[in-house]
């Protein structure tokens, strides 16, 4: 008797999947057809070594879904999440040479740098030159305020622009600004902050190697090894420029200089884009001397902290909350174990690791009509720029996600508001996974950075620069942030807000327990970090 009712049952579902089809525009023929010519839909899938279980209801795959991406991140298991970040944390403190690198930036502003800075950003698609006024902390004006800055779009023939040939074309876009108006007096040595985005071996506080950019740009050939400084300053001379780089900093360490100079409590700096990564303010002992490479004594003299580059996007490894579709993605992925993190928090893949889980659901359980629109087929097609619409589209009807999704991706079978509602939540399993790793990952290095500060009040060496921190105090930390995930995902900042206060909140630590952590927008970081870093670099050098 069991046989019969199994073969009832079976025949019942696949009467019901051909209904499906039927309503979806499919003829009743055509849906039977397809059902008894297609044995995967009624065999077990193997995805990645895994068997996910044919037949399943749309409902029955987001349940699991659900389980998967958000289970791992609730509550006790957040932390301990948390706890093992923090302990990998500590270990590349001491020894990896990829990851928490010191900068040559120690000092965080007074709020007392005054006057007019030339600041230079150079990205991946665009150079921007500026004049920055900085008016001190306590003003009652603007505290600073970009006075004047040009944007140089860096188009593929200017990528391929060789060795001095690019220098010499950044020379002339400086030459335009600072001559317009004759507004900086170019008699006298001009000294410039540069946000770089590229790698760089820094030998000084405005000294750099230059290391190969990548990106398409060709602008280290036969230039590699040589100091930044000193390229900009020839090519400037040939314009009639007398200008110093006076400080190289990076874009993370940029926007935590950006607010630091309007909110002292500022301690981090972070980016979450298309990339992710984390600037921090930590005790110089935090990290071993093996880290600082060959810096002169006077240096280490006059520095108890220093801001780390901590390449947040490596960690993680074997930590992580991994799923069948993170597990594809990192099998496609020509360098999977590089950037772990980076896999679960940046724009770059969020989209993708969404992909992967709708061409499961459209072989499983039949979404988008059991047919992947052409356009998904390809790796990375699916945005996450188009995602953060999707989720943005509360409505019941949600036609504007209809209309953004079937714009982007056509298909043979159009997507029916039920289709992109799934689609929208797996979307938000994503995105509030990503929020909460993040948060945890804040918290985690707000944490080692306490107690890294408690262990250098501990030392005794009186040679070594006092803290100017009260350590019985609760810390009210600022954290600086930037990046088109976190400022215009919707949602994103408040969930990973919340995450942060929560961790806090339940701290093991009674001081902590009662601090806060802030998340607040840096607006035109580089261009303001770089002039700050500038400013700060300028003052210790009239102190030294």
């Amino acid at each position: 008797m069991r046989p019969f009712v199994s073969a009832m049952t079976t025949f019942r579902k696949s009467l019901l999947a051909a209904l499906k089809s039927f309503l979806r525009g499919r003829s009743f023929l055509q849906a039977l057809f397809a059902f008894w010519i297609s044995p995967r839909k009624l065999k077990d899938q193997h995805i990645n070594g895994q068997t996910v279980k044919a037949l399943r209801t749309i409902a029955e795959f987001l349940k699991e879904a659900e389980d998967l991406l958000l289970n791992p991140i609730e509550g006790d298991r957040l932390r301990a999440f948390s706890s093992d970040l923090k302990a990998q944390f500590r270990e590349r403190l001491q020894s990896h040479p990829e990851c928490m690198l010191p900068s040559f930036n120690h000092l965080l502003p007074t709020g007392k740098e005054v006057g007019q800075y030339l600041a230079l950003d150079v990205g991946g698609s665009t150079l921007r030159v500026a004049l920055v006024q900085l008016r001190g902390r306590e003003t009652e004006e603007r505290g600073c305020e970009i006075v004047r800055m040009i944007s140089f779009k860096i188009t593929p023939d200017i990528k391929k622009l060789e060795g001095m040939a690019f220098f010499d074309w950044m020379a002339m876009r400086i030459h335009e600004v600072i001559h317009k108006d004759g507004v900086v007096n170019t008699e006298e040595p001009i000294p410039m902050g540069l946000a770089w985005s590229f790698p760089v071996e820094q030998v000084s506080l405005g000294g750099g190697l230059l290391m190969g950019m990548g990106k398409g740009f060709l602008a280290t050939n036969g230039l590699l090894g040589q100091d930044l400084g000193e390229i900009l300053k020839l090519a400037c001379q040939k314009r009639g420029l007398n200008v110093q780089l006076a400080s190289i900093i990076n874009d993370s360490t940029a926007t935590l200089l950006s607010q630091a100079y309007t909110h002292a409590e500022t301690r981090f700096g972070l980016i979450l884009g298309t990339g992710t990564n984390i600037a921090v303010h930590l005790p110089v002992s935090a990290l071993s001397r093996f880290k600082y490479g060959k810096r002169p004594k006077s240096w280490f003299d006059s520095a108890s902290h220093v801001i780390v580059n901590t390449e947040l996007g490596m960690f993680g490894h074997d930590i992580l909350p991994m799923t069948r579709w993170d597990a594809l993605l990192n099998a496609s992925h020509s360098r999977p174990e590089f950037q772990p993190l980076e896999h679960f928090l940046s724009g770059y893949y969020l989209g993708e690791i969404c992909r992967l889980a709708i061409i499961e659901a459209v072989e499983t359980v039949g979404l988008l009509g059991g047919e992947l629109p052409p356009s998904l087929v390809a790796p990375y097609s699916l945005d996450t720029e188009l995602l953060s619409r999707i989720e943005a589209d509360t409505s019941s009807t949600l036609e504007k996600a209809l209309v953004a999704f079937t714009t982007a991706h056509p298909s043979p079978i159009p997507a029916t508001p039920a289709d992109i509602s799934v689609i929208r939540t797996l979307a938000s399993f994503i995105s509030r996974r990503s929020a909460a790793l993040l948060g945890a990952a804040v918290f985690s290095l707000w944490e080692l950075r306490y107690e890294t500060a408690l262990e250098q009040a501990c030392e005794d060496d009186e040679e070594k620069p006092p803290t100017e921190e009260d350590l019985t105090a609760p810390p009210h930390t600022k954290v600086a942030f930037t990046g088109s995930v976190i400022e215009h995902y919707p949602g994103y900042l408040a969930k990973c807000q919340n995450h942060i206060t929560a961790l806090v909140s339940g701290a093991e630590h009674p001081i902590l327990a009662a601090g806060s952590i802030d998340l607040v927008p840096a607006v035109e970081s580089s261009i303001i970090g770089a002039a700050v870093a500038l400013g700060c670099a300028l003052t210790e050098g009239q102190a030294a």
